[in-house]
């Protein structure tokens, strides 16, 4: 069981002479297959809460456990390998790689994994079809809009089949039925292969699909809402 489980986490960073409490002694429990969206106002503490779940950062304060894993205990390349094997990212920037295709760039969380190559294009072209960029597969991030970025984005992460996927704003550039698309088939591997699913957000229709709501406020947890309805 991937359970994720945060005890009193704080991050803080320095802006001029102020120390900004980014993340302030936060609490909670992921259960493996919750379907999770983090909401609040920008500056909440959002990015930074995935960020330092999927061990890109490390508390100042406070214990990180993944599938009962004490994240500060690892070493760098342990949590390297760690978001290599169970957590998939979906960055509000994309972060694809310029020089390679939309192809090369799902393909290269293949490779990584040592997939064997003859898996490669049954895995990636129907992915693919399924997220709306058939036909599309040898084009650079140049030459893609920001919403097909964002869905190569979203394909790469769970080409891998990870344990947890971490979404910064996913919806942020992608028109109303693209994104619904898209949330539709992060529900269906939520729910086939309980795959867990933690959001930032602002967009109200990933809120209102979400079976979980955590509101932040200046890095606190305000609100853990779970809901009867959603994915």
């Amino acid at each position: 069981m991937d359970r994720i489980t945060l005890e009193r986490v704080e991050k803080r960073f320095k802006e001029g002479e102020h120390i900004v409490r980014a993340v302030d002694g936060v609490d909670l429990v992921l259960e493996q297959g919750d379907f999770v969206a983090i909401a609040g106002p920008s500056g909440s503490g959002k990015t930074t809460l995935l960020n330092l779940i999927g061990g890109l950062d490390r508390p100042d304060e406070g214990e990180i456990t993944i599938g009962g894993d004490n994240t500060n205990d690892k070493s760098d390349d342990e949590l390297t390998d760690l978001r290599l094997n169970k957590i998939g990212f979906v960055f509000q920037a994309y972060n694809l790689i310029p020089v390679l295709t939309a192809y090369e760039n799902i393909q290269f969380i293949l490779q990584i994994k040592g997939v064997p190559d003859h898996e490669h294009r049954g895995r990636i072209l129907p992915l693919l079809k399924e997220i709306g960029l058939s036909g599309l597969e040898n084009r650079f991030p140049s030459q893609l809009s920001g919403g097909q970025q964002q869905r190569v984005a979203v394909a790469r992460a769970i080409i891998g089949n990870p344990a947890i996927v971490l979404a910064d704003e996913p919806t942020a550039n992608l028109d109303s039925e693209t994104a619904s698309n898209l949330l539709g088939m992060m529900r269906k591997l939520n729910r086939e292969k309980r795959v867990t699913f933690l959001f930032s957000t602002h967009d109200p229709m990933v809120i209102e699909q979400a079976r979980r709501v955590i509101r932040l406020r200046d890095g606190k947890v305000k609100k853990d809402e779970r809901k009867n309805g959603g994915a």
